[in-house]
Parts: C-alpha cells; sequence; structure tokens
C-alpha cells in the first residue's frame, strides 16, 4: 500500500511541474505569423503557431525553461518560460542577411560553390540519420470557393454541411497523432494513435506521417510528379544559383540563403529558396515551391513547401522539426486550396530498430483512434486550432447529430426520391438512409449502333444493400441488365448477384446468369462508343458479337497480403450470329459492311463456328510482390508501389462440350510493371504468355485473341497491353504465345529543354511492341508519340506514329488517343 502511495504521489507532483505555455509571435508590424517553431532549447519538444500566430507547449515549470522561436527569414529568438511565465507574446525581426564578407571571383555567383558543396555532401547528410523513432501531428485542411450545385447533373449538395450560401468553406479538416519510426534506406513505419474528421467521427484522416515521408537530399521528390531537388546530382541542369545573403544561428553556424532559380519553368522543379550551413553542407531550410505545369497536373496552380530544421547537439546533425505544404487549385470557375502542416517532436536516435520491427502494414491505426474525447486533443494538438478551425468542428459536429437522426434522413429521401418526368429517359435512384439502402434504374441513354443488332439500348435495374456505416466495406447487390436490338427484334436479360463479405481480404462472391451479346474478343478490344461511330459513319463494322446463354459463379479473395486468387465455374450454350443490317446508314465508298465473321468477311451468311454448349472452370491468380498497405479498423487499403511487378496467373480447362474437340486446357501469365526512373520519366512493360493443351481443333471462341487496333484511335491511357495496328483477329491463335510490350514517358524530360517546344508541355513517348505465335512469322510495332496533349488544364490526348514490321516493313500510321474513352 505505502509503495502504491509513493507512487500515486510521484505521478501527482509530475502532473503539477508540467503545465502550458500559450502565446503569440507576430513580425515587428504586428502582423501574425504561421508556422513560427516553438521548441524547448536542446530538445525536441516543440509546436508550431496556426494561422494567428498563437502557439501552446507543454513544458517542464518547475525551473525555468528558454523557448526558441525560429522562422525562416526571421532572427531567431529565445524566451525565458516557466515558474510565473505561463504567457508570451513574442516579435520576430525579419533577419538581415550580408554579403559584406562574400568574394566573387570569375564572375560566378558564391551560390554555385556552396551548392556543389552541398551535392558532395548529399549522401553523407542524408546518411548521417540511420534510424529514429519520434511523435508526429498532422494538420490538413481544404477550402472551396464558388461550389457548383451540380456537376454532370449530380446534387453536390453541402458537402457536408461546410459551404455557405456563396457556396464556399471548409471541406475537409482533419487532424492526426502517431508514432512514427525510420530505418535508413527506407523502412517506415506510422502507428496512427489519433484520427478526427471535422463532421465524422466514424471517419480516418488520410493525412499521415508517411505523406510526409520525403527528404530534400534525396535527387528526386515525388509530389505527384518527380521533381528535381535543388541539391540533387544533376541539379545544375535544371538550377540557376544566387546567393541572396548569409546569417549566423545561435550565434555560431553561418547560414547561407541561397534563391533557387528554374533554367526551365515548365521542368519538374521548385523555385524559391534553400538554406545551407556552411563547412557541414546541411540544410537549415526552405522555402520552395512549383507549379501545376512543372507537376502536369494543370488544375493545380501553385504548391508550396518549407522545412525547418534543428540542430541536436547530441548527435551533431541537423534534423527536421516542421514541415508545411501548402497549394492552391482552379478549374471551371471553381477553386481553392489547402495546408497540411506537420511537427515532429521526442525524436529518439538510439532506438535500435530491426527489419523486424517494420511491416508492409506502412501505416495502422489504433482500433480507438477515431474515438479521442476534447481532452486527448487538448493536451495533444501542439498547433492551436483558429477561430475559423473551431468553429468548423463545432458546426460539423452538431450537424452530424442531426443528420445521423432518423427524421432528417426521413427527409432527405422524401427530397430526393421525388420523380420526375425525365427519370425514365436519364435514370432514376431511391434510397433509405436508415436501412442503407439503393435501388434505380439507369434509364436509357445507353445507345449504341452494331451490324447484329442495329440500333440498340441498354439498361440496367439494381438494388444494394450496403453495411450499417452506410458504406461498401460489406454489402450485397442484385442488378438486372436488358439489352433490345431494334433491326434484330429481340430482347436479351442476364442478371447478376453480388456479395462483398468484409473489407480486409475483400472476400466476393458472384452468381450471373441469363442471355447476353459477347464481343469474340473476351478482353473486349473495341470500344463501344468507338465502334458505333466507325459503323455509322465510316462502314466499318469492327465489332464481331455472338449470343451465349449462361449460369457463372465466382469467388475471389486475398489469401495473404499482396496474393489474391479467385476460382470461376461457367457453363454457356453459344450461339454464332449474323448480321441484322447490312446497309450502312451513311454510304461512302469504304466499300460496305463485313460480315459478322471474322474469318469470312465476305461471307454474309456463314457462321464463325457451330452451336455447342461448354463448361469452364477458372483458377487464377495475381501477387503484387512486396505490397503496401494501411489498417484501420474499417478495413485494408493498399497502396501502389512501383518497385516490384505485379504477376497475374490462371489456369483455364474448357469441358464437358457436346463437340469433344472443342475442350482444351490453357495456362497463361503476365508480368506487368510502371516505375519511375528519376528524373527521366516512367518505364512500363507488360510480359504475356500461354501454353494451350488438347487445343487442335477448339472454338475460335477460345482462341487467345489479341488487342488489335483497325480504328487508329487509341481508347486507353496506356499501351502495354494492345497492338496499335494489329487487325483484331488476323493473328488469333490455339497454340503456344507470347508478346511483349515496352514503353517509356519521358515526362517531359526530353521536349522541355526544346526552347519553344517546352512551352508546350507535352511528352515524348517511345514503344516497341513483339508477338511471337508458332503458326505466324513474329509481328512487332515500333512507335514515337507526344503524350500530355490538350490546353491548359484539359490534357486527354496523345499522339503516335507507328510503325509494324512483320518480315519486312510495313506501312505506319498515326493513332491519335484519346484517354477518356476508356471510361465510357
Amino acid at each position: 500500500m505505502k509503495q502504491h502511495l509513493l507512487f500515486l504521489l510521484f505521478l501527482l507532483c509530475s502532473f503539477l511541474s508540467q503545465s502550458q505555455i500559450t502565446g503569440k509571435v507576430t513580425d515587428t508590424e504586428n502582423l501574425p505569423l504561421q508556422n513560427v517553431n516553438v521548441y524547448v532549447e536542446g530538445t525536441f519538444n516543440g509546436t508550431t503557431t496556426n494561422a494567428n500566430g498563437e502557439f501552446k507547449i507543454i513544458i517542464d515549470t518547475s525551473k525555468e525553461q528558454i523557448l526558441v522561436f525560429k522562422f525562416l527569414g526571421f532572427e531567431t529568438e529565445k524566451k525565458t518560460a516557466g515558474l510565473d511565465k505561463s504567457y508570451l507574446e513574442v516579435q520576430l525581426t525579419e533577419k538581415v542577411t550580408s554579403l559584406d564578407d562574400v568574394v566573387i571571383s570569375n564572375n560566378e555567383d558564391p551560390a554555385y560553390t556552396i551548392i556543389k558543396n552541398a551535392i558532395a555532401q548529399r549522401k553523407l547528410n542524408l546518411a548521417k540519420i540511420k534510424e529514429f523513432k519520434a511523435k508526429f501531428y498532422s494538420k490538413g485542411i481544404w477550402e472551396i470557393q464558388n461550389a457548383p450545385e451540380k456537376i454532370l447533373g449530380q446534387e453536390v449538395g453541402d458537402l457536408g454541411g461546410g459551404l455557405d450560401s456563396t457556396r464556399s468553406g471548409v471541406v475537409y479538416l482533419s487532424e492526426t497523432v502517431s508514432q512514427i519510426a525510420y530505418k535508413a534506406p527506407n523502412l517506415f513505419k506510422e502507428r496512427i494513435i489519433a484520427s478526427k474528421v471535422s463532421g465524422n467521427d466514424r471517419g480516418f484522416s488520410f493525412n499521415s506521417a508517411e505523406d510526409f515521408n520525403f527528404s530534400i537530399y534525396e535527387n528526386t521528390i515525388d509530389l505527384g510528379n518527380n521533381l528535381v531537388s535543388p541539391i540533387a546530382n544533376f541539379a545544375m541542369n535544371y538550377y540557376d544559383y544566387e546567393l541572396v545573403g548569409t546569417f549566423y544561428d545561435q550565434d555560431r553556424f553561418l547560414v547561407n540563403k541561397i534563391k533557387v532559380i528554374p533554367k526551365r519553368p515548365n521542368d519538374a522543379v521548385f523555385s524559391g529558396f534553400i538554406y545551407i550551413i556552411e563547412d557541414t553542407w546541411e540544410v537549415f531550410g526552405v522555402e520552395l515551391k512549383t507549379t501545376g505545369k512543372s507537376l502536369q497536373i494543370e488544375v493545380v496552380k501553385e504548391i508550396n513547401l518549407n522545412q525547418t530544421f534543428s540542430y541536436s547537439e547530441e548527435n551533431e546533425f541537423w534534423v527536421l522539426i516542421s514541415q508545411d505544404i501548402s497549394f492552391s487549385w482552379g478549374i471551371f470557375g471553381i477553386s481553392g486550396g489547402g495546408d497540411f502542416v506537420a511537427s515532429y517532436k521526442n525524436y529518439d536516435f538510439n532506438s535500435e530498430l530491426s527489419k523486424k520491427d517494420f511491416s508492409n502494414a506502412v501505416i495502422v491505426f489504433d482500433q480507438q483512434a477515431n474515438t479521442k474525447d476534447s481532452l486527448f486533443w487538448e493536451n495533444n494538438r501542439p498547433v492551436p486550432l483558429t477561430s475559423m478551425e473551431l468553429e468548423d468542428y463545432t458546426f460539423k459536429d452538431s450537424i452530424q447529430i442531426l443528420k445521423n437522426s432518423k427524421p432528417y434522413k426521413d427527409s432527405v429521401d422524401t427530397a430526393r426520391n421525388k420523380f420526375s418526368l425525365t427519370d425514365p429517359i436519364f435514370g432514376y435512384s431511391w434510397q433509405n438512409s436508415t436501412t442503407n439502402q439503393v435501388a434505380g434504374f439507369t434509364g436509357l441513354t445507353d445507345v449504341n449502333y452494331n451490324t447484329v443488332q442495329g440500333f440498340n439500348i441498354k439498361s440496367d435495374v439494381y438494388f444494394t444493400q450496403k453495411d450499417t456505416t452506410g458504406t461498401y466495406r460489406n454489402y450485397w447487390e442484385l442488378r438486372s441488365y436488358l439489352d433490345y436490338g431494334f433491326s434484330e427484334e429481340k430482347l436479351r436479360v442476364y442478371g447478376s448477384f453480388v456479395k462483398k463479405f468484409n473489407n480486409f481480404s475483400k472476400p466476393f462472391l458472384s452468381f450471373s446468369g441469363g442471355a447476353k451479346l459477347e464481343e469474340v474478343n473476351s478482353t473486349n478490344p473495341i470500344n463501344e462508343r468507338l465502334s458505333s461511330i466507325t459503323s455509322i459513319f465510316f462502314e466499318r463494322n469492327y465489332l464481331k458479337l455472338y449470343e451465349k446463354i449462361f449460369g457463372k459463379a465466382t469467388y475471389s479473395q486475398e489469401i495473404f497480403n499482396g496474393f489474391r486468387m479467385s476460382a470461376t465455374l461457367e457453363f454457356e450454350r453459344r450461339r454464332a450470329l449474323t448480321n441484322s443490317t447490312n446497309s450502312p446508314l451513311i454510304s461512302n465508298k469504304n466499300g460496305g459492311f463485313t460480315s459478322n465473321n471474322p474469318l469470312a468477311p465476305e461471307a454474309f451468311g456463314s457462321l464463325l463456328f457451330p452451336s455447342h454448349n461448354i463448361g469452364r472452370a477458372t483458377i487464377g491468380g495475381r501477387i503484387n510482390f512486396d505490397q503496401d498497405y494501411v489498417l484501420t479498423p474499417n478495413g485494408k487499403y493498399d497502396t501502389y508501389s512501383d518497385r516490384f511487378p505485379v504477376l497475374s496467373f490462371s489456369y483455364e480447362k474448357g469441358f464437358a462440350s457436346d463437340i469433344s474437340d472443342f475442350n482444351y486446357d490453357l495456362i497463361k501469365a503476365r508480368l506487368t510493371q510502371t516505375k519511375t526512373i528519376s528524373r527521366f520519366g516512367e518505364l512500363g512493360y507488360s510480359l504475356n504468355g500461354g501454353l494451350f493443351f488438347n487445343a487442335e481443333n477448339i472454338s475460335f471462341l477460345d482462341f487467345k485473341h489479341f488487342n488489335g487496333n483497325q480504328t487508329r484511335v487509341g481508347t486507353s491511357s496506356d499501351y502495354l497491353n494492345q497492338f496499335n495496328l494489329l487487325p483484331y483477329y488476323e493473328l488469333s491463335t490455339n497454340s503456344d504465345y507470347a508478346d511483349v510490350h515496352l514503353e517509356h514517358n519521358f515526362k517531359g524530360y526530353l521536349l522541355n529543354k526544346v526552347p519553344l517546344l517546352n512551352q508546350l508541355n507535352f511528352n515524348m513517348v517511345i514503344g516497341a511492341k513483339s508477338l511471337f505465335t508458332d503458326s505466324n512469322k513474329p509481328y512487332s510495332e515500333f512507335s514515337v508519340g507526344l503524350d500530355n496533349i490538350g490546353f491548359g488544364q484539359f490534357r486527354f490526348f496523345r499522339i503516335d506514329y507507328v510503325k509494324p514490321y512483320q518480315d519486312g516493313w510495313q506501312n505506319g500510321a498515326i493513332i491519335f488517343g484519346i484517354k477518356l474513352l476508356d471510361q465510357f
């Protein structure tokens, strides 16, 4: 008992000796300074000021403490706190830099010598921090101005209560508190202790330490595009430099303030200032910015990156203590911006971490991370909230209670579920927000044309039961599809049932069956919209269809991280079809339509195959090597990594056919990867191969058909699994095959160096493809093209010149790519 009392007394004394120091930091004109670093001298216990210049820090008040106030461009101040000093008002003076002692020789700015030294020491300075643990805090806020009431006919709403009467306001406000760990060169993990999202007490914030985990010492920094660091090995090819001035920090460190000037503004570069310590050539801080053109994300106007470092006396190196990323954007008259502030404290550089301390779960949320109360946040939030942020939390938390009430949900559903006269044409949806049910039909706007059906119209009816949170973490859905051909005068109907069981291993079970039309090539390389245009206007009916009456069951699940398996069993009754119309709608000199039999284009009554039954069983898998993921109490979310390729494989068996020769076995695999190659752009490749067994006389439907293109229009965002000029069924095979696709997008690396062309912000793309089959000579294509074509924020186009080779060079052609077509 005595020991327990002593322990409680110790805790009480410790608590009483800890006190909160608050205050405000301004400049000499009494304007608040945001993101000023405030920390206890000689420690990594610190915070930063908010937009109002306010700060809050918990220190040991049993003795006087020295607080350091550090802000790039201003003189560092030190103030005594503790005992009777619990509120401080601090005024920072702009730093006066000097060039008096700088000697300029050979007409070269001294900045170049400093940068060369920083580049020479880059790897050494990067390697100084071998490992650490730290406490991390981040706050993210997004604002929007002039939000529309509708986008593409869909109601935008008030975005969770964030918009005022001018359709402007805060649409996202979130905070996280986490423990992070790092081990060189690239091991990182984050355990998020607390997560708070304004207006969503079940939400998990997406701002995390992992998003801020990049270093100015790396050659490139990924902010959506790989931007060249001002001290990269090759930085001299991208930047000019100017020494603005020098000053002393803490009366002992000489700091060089260097202006970073892009040689070519549209390169993947920064502009702004970098501060370099004399002699050690470490980074003291950065004030950099980049543009949407440099990122090739032109909806973004500007991104600002500020980093501040502090010196560790014990370890004798400079450590990142705060980071701020702000941005602005605009499109269609809508604009907005945001700010993500990060604070690092309680560094431990002797944490004795091993590889066993890390896993592919780079971010893990505690089970109760989103349930922390206001007292927790008051004690653990290092950056005080502004009045606007406080109001946003208070207002959205209050309306969340209202929006979760049944009367409110019923009123919203009543208004939303009203039926209008145009709904039969454009579709209708119904919802019950209390039971989390959704139902509706998609309307009658999906109209296309092909020579089998003539004009045809598709629609579907659906019912979905979502989970108790109203999301799709687990759900089930019934859907019925209708397809009517006017010239054929036939309606086909099939249905499906899909069930998702959880949001961790993501098991899916689906059943489907009925009558439907299928493309002869089951990978559907021919865009239906584009095929309608070529058929109507150019007499080019490339789409070849057949009918199947089928029943199908599929189950898929992630077995372990990065390894997903699936199994499918299907029984089909297949029937070949002929054209129901052979008369072009718009006559021209292109020779008219061809038959629906790709092997006999002029034999209009011929059938591609005899009607038959067949069963098909498929077992497949996909391996995402070394896949990282985020783990929350709500589910597992995989993150993209280009470190390793993705391997897909399957075994397919055709069996029980009433034509015994149609039974077959097929093993196939695909290896694909798109990898960023530093500043040189992205290299993508795809390797495919397959082995047929017992397939000498199988149906043409079960041949391996390659994704060709005869339209001269590209419909995909990349061409890694298709040939640009290969006729759709010319090299189809029922024997062993392999194909290789390579493509490199220079992402501005080449063209940004060419005067005038660099103003266009286009990307050069080169590619090579080859196809190998037993019964044909190898077929290859070589291409050179331009990507990111368009104007301003609208860059949806690509142009390639393609030259085929098969036993000699063949005629080349231009492919005009429209990236949006693969969305329709």
